[in-house]
């Protein structure tokens, strides 16, 4: 506005230029009267139209560029309602248009509603790590704020946004407030209807930032072959990469690095597809922990651009089984394949008293479980061990329930001879979500020639792990007590069934010796709220978990769990990266890889016109960022924008101002 000074210009002119007089002489003085009365009417009213149309041109010009607007759904509510402004400033947002990032452009349109906002105006910034403040601040402490936002790993849904935005206007005593959201709209955070509940008295208004086309390469996943990291020996690393959008012209180079150290790296090629599966292989001398990182030279989004893996060799882990017969062949050869477990196979007759050398005690093909033996396996179970039971046919099952009955509240029915598929399974289970990054849809259930029927009672705390279709568990997990219970309806042979050369056998087993130990492979996804089991029992609230990472000292969320604690880690922190948990002068350490959640990688925003659709009413508003960075209405029912009216008044005026200087003069005879 400072440009009005510029109407002053045609004043000006006007007052100099036009006071110039031209002299005419004419043969006859008696028409000297007329002639200059009729010129000076004539100029007087020409030079007038003309001054004002150049007024009015410089005056449109100005208020276009001003760019005004009336705002026909503000509600003027006073000191009851205010503007609550959301930063979506997750990883999605580092995405670049042109030279500034998404977040950077978010920030510049918020600066500018802060700088218009009426005098007095209270404001409150929300964000995805926190809320710098739960109650309205002024204009220049929100606007410092928004300066400072930065990214940040943690991540909001739009109903928990809208949920935090009520509890401010509760906590201020607010009648209402205008929200104004700023985001990239991602598929899997922003609904496509809003929940009514949270909309009341709330004005919502949707701020789109987003790319026209987001690209990106991330790295979905990477596992170890093994269930443990092997020394001395080549160890297989499988990589799932992803591409977003066009893919790049020139491959990217994936690194792997082992403590710092570049060890082996791959060329991705996604000319067949959005998806790549590469295998590294490595070697470490050293059974400590390493630390295993996964990096991608992708220069348009950094945020996912490393992946990394905590292993470390472990040579503990003890397994016992106890045979009534022969020794199974799948169960040795399942676990002599790898030099990470140690295996004692003695005869169920003679099995040894104490069991607190090993991690997981198998009793193979028992037909018969005396009381003695089954107080073994309850004191087992108390100390936190695993157990599994592969039952042998019998049709005296009471002889199994006499051991039974010593552990919990468990007993075998019967016996069904029907051939059946197990129908089921349950992906939630412990045996399942740590060991598979995503079961193959076309996957074969085990086949059981014959199985027991057996049931349980509330204590035992059942969870099937594999099902019939009548509900009857074919493999289920009870914790009677600290430890974990495992019973297979059938015998682990091929004559009971095709389940020791299923897909899902040997992993179980694996699963199985680790649970009653720490495990020795960590990847923790951040968000997912995934349990870190550590064998700890001297725990105490004087000498908890710590976590530790570059002078950072936390305690985290952490419960008993059978013969240790489970640790959530992702509560305490969310910043990517390896913590040690440890115990406060605690000799044994567990190093964590943590990685940032697969949803911000995965760029699918929202079509803003289909969002339109269903997000309707008298309070949604959808605004667009203009060029100079404000904010605008985009629909016809909110804020009108007089700009545009402005500039046609300009073209206007100028139009009247080229027909006033064109138009001839009027002869004087």
């Amino acid at each position: 506005m400072i440009a009005g000074v510029s109407l002053a210009i045609p004043v000006l002119i006007h007052l100099f230029n036009l006071r110039k007089y031209k002299t005419v002489i004419f043969p006859h003085t008696r028409f000297l009267k007329n002639i200059q009365l009729n010129s000076r009417k004539q100029n007087q009213v020409r030079y007038k139209w003309l001054l004002l149309s150049r007024l009015l041109f410089l005056a449109s010009l100005i208020l276009a560029f001003a760019q005004p607007f009336f705002n026909h759904n503000h509600k003027s509510g006073g000191d009851h309602r205010f503007q609550i402004i959301y930063l979506d400033n997750s990883y999605s947002m580092s995405v670049k248009k042109g030279a500034q990032s998404m977040l950077d452009i978010a920030k510049d349109a918020a600066r500018k509603q802060v700088r218009r906002a009426a005098p007095g105006t209270k404001f409150v910034l929300l964000t995805n790590d926190k809320p710098a403040s739960y109650h309205a601040e002024p204009a220049d402490k929100v606007f410092a704020e928004i300066n400072a936002t930065e990214l940040s790993a943690s991540t909001k849904t739009a109903n928990q946004v809208l949920a935090n935005a009520q509890s401010v206007m509760e906590n201020d005593g607010k009648d209402g407030a205008d929200v104004y959201y700023y985001s990239d709209f991602q598929q899997n955070s922003f609904p496509t209807q809003p929940d009514k509940g949270l909309m009341k008295n709330i004005t919502f208004y949707g701020v789109p930032v987003q790319s026209e086309e987001p690209q990106d390469i991330y790295i979905d996943t990477a596992y170890l072959t093994t269930p443990v990291l092997q020394t001395g020996k080549s160890n297989y690393l499988i990589v799932h990469t992803h591409c977003m959008g066009k893919p790049p012209k020139e491959n990217a180079v994936l690194n792997l690095s082992i403590n710092g150290q570049v060890k082996s790296a791959a060329s991705l090629n996604f000319s067949d597809g959005p998806e790549s599966f590469d295998t590294l292989n490595f070697q470490v001398n050293s059974a400590n922990w390493q630390k295993i990182a996964l990096t991608l030279n992708d220069p348009s989004v950094r945020f996912d651009d490393t992946f990394r893996i905590t292993a470390r060799s472990s040579p503990n882990l003890s397994v016992l089984v106890l045979n009534e017969g022969q020794p199974n062949n799948y169960i040795q050869a399942a676990f002599r394949a790898y030099n990470g477990f140690r295996l004692n196979q003695v005869d169920a007759a003679t099995a040894p008293k104490d069991w607190k050398d090993y991690n997981l005690v198998i009793l193979n093909g028992i037909t018969r479980i005396s009381e003695e033996l089954g107080k073994t396996i309850n004191n087992a179970l108390q100390a936190g061990q695993s157990v599994c039971i592969f039952p042998g046919r019998t049709t005296n099952y009471q002889l199994l329930n006499d051991g039974l009955k010593q552990v919990g509240d468990l007993q075998i029915k019967g016996i069904d001879t029907a051939v059946q598929t197990a129908s089921t399974l349950q992906q939630g289970s412990a045996l399942v979500k740590d060991l598979f990054e995503k079961i193959p849809e076309n996957v074969q259930l085990p086949v059981a020639n014959w199985h027991y029927i057996i049931t349980a009672g509330l204590s035992a705390n059942q969870q099937s792990v594999l099902s019939f279709r009548n509900g009857d568990p074919f493999l289920a997990r009870y914790s009677p007590s600290r430890g974990q219970l495992y019973i297979g309806a059938t015998s682990a042979d091929l004559q009971s069934g095709n389940f020791p050369g299923s897909y899902f056998f040997t992993p179980f087993l694996y699963e199985m010796a680790m649970q009653s130990g720490s495990s020795s492979v960590y990847a923790i996804t951040g968000g997912t709220q995934q349990a870190i089991y550590l064998p700890l029992s001297n725990t105490s609230e004087r000498n908890m978990v710590h976590v530790y990472a570059n002078g950072m000292d936390i305690i985290p969320a952490q419960r008993p769990n059978g013969a240790g604690l489970d640790v959530f880690i992702d509560q305490a922190v969310q910043q990517p990266g390896f913590y040690a948990l440890s115990t406060a002068g605690g000799s044994d350490t567990t190093l964590i890889a943590l990685n940032q959640s697969k949803a911000e990688s995965q760029l699918d925003l929202r079509d803003i016109s289909a969002l339109k659709s269903g997000w309707q009413g008298d309070n949604v508003k959808w605004m667009n960022l203009t060029e100079g960075g404000g904010i605008a209405d985009s629909g016809s029912g909110g804020s009108f924008p007089l700009w545009k009216v402005c500039v046609i008044l300009a073209l206007i005026m100028l139009a009247i101002e080229t027909f006033l200087l064109a138009k001839p003069k009027v002869a004087v005879a």
